[in-house]
């Protein structure tokens, strides 16, 4: 079995990057491998189409170049998606839409083994990341172990029982969902609030003392700063299609600009 480089990166109380991708495409993996800057990429399946196909084929691309990989998954298929994930080489699990801690808890055992001490709900099953063995041995069980379990803390629900869901075994890191936390309270788009800024701040300060680590995700290295303060060692920064988005967009505008001047 593979190095799980996240587990041993909050092992050792190190800091760890990672980027967003929309893309299965396997080469966008490596592109991003290849620039040596990244723990991990993170696959945001919870936005965007694929197959199990594509999972197996982005665990090769990121043992190819030295990456680990997470998926971000949906609620309603999270133990289907996660546990095939995790068999393709997915070595993390960023759980969203989570409401309270019984929701938590059912998305942890989906990571867990199905043993006597564990009491996951992961079986023994042929895949890639058994290199082709059935699974069910102790190297096997210690991979899902292994696996790091994040949960996105983006419901006011989960805000309201968060000691309690933080206390849950498993639970690796948050992340905390602005933008989903401002629509259901009833703000939609008013995730920089004061008040909701500092209900962020609340939910790091708060992980923090309970010894779970927060991510941030942020668009610039410059948006750092304000995680760095409170504490806030792991990071992802920008997303494969928005990236796309505003490099087409301002270029193409720089270049039409051009031409009409010149004209």
């Amino acid at each position: 079995m593979r190095t799980n480089k996240l587990r041993e990166l909050l092992r050792n109380n190190q800091p760890s990057f990672s980027t967003h991708i929309h893309s299965t495409w396997p080469s966008v993996i490596e592109a991003i491998g290849h620039t040596g800057m990244f723990d991990y990429v993170e696959f945001v399946a919870e936005y965007g189409p694929y197959d199990l196909h594509d999972l197996d084929n982005m665990g090769r691309a990121a043992e190819l170049v030295g990456v680990d990989l997470m998926i971000k998954v949906d609620y309603d298929t999270h133990q289907f998606v996660s546990q095939r994930a995790i068999g393709s080489g997915f070595g993390s699990v960023l759980y969203a839409d989570c409401h309270n801690v019984e929701e938590v808890k059912h998305c942890i055992a989906s990571a867990m083994p199905d043993t006597l001490t564990d009491r996951g709900t992961y079986g023994v099953g042929t895949r890639r990341f058994t290199y082709m063995g059935y699974g069910g041995t102790e190297q096997y069980v210690q991979a899902i172990k292994d696996v790091v379990v994040m949960i996105m803390i983006e419901k006011q629900g989960a805000v309201d029982e968060l000691e309690a869901i933080l206390d849950l075994p498993g639970i690796d890191m948050i992340q905390w969902g602005g933008a989903d936390y401002s629509m259901n309270i009833g703000r939609a788009g008013r995730r920089n609030d004061p008040d909701i800024k500092e209900t962020e701040k609340w939910v790091i300060e708060t992980a923090l003392k309970k010894g779970v680590q927060p991510r941030a995700e942020i668009g610039t290295p410059e948006q750092a700063k304000w995680y760095l303060d409170l504490g806030v060692r792991h990071f992802s920064i920008g997303t494969d299609l928005f990236i796309l988005y505003e490099w087409l967009k301002n270029n193409g505008k720089a270049l039409r600009d051009l031409v009409s001047a010149a004209q």
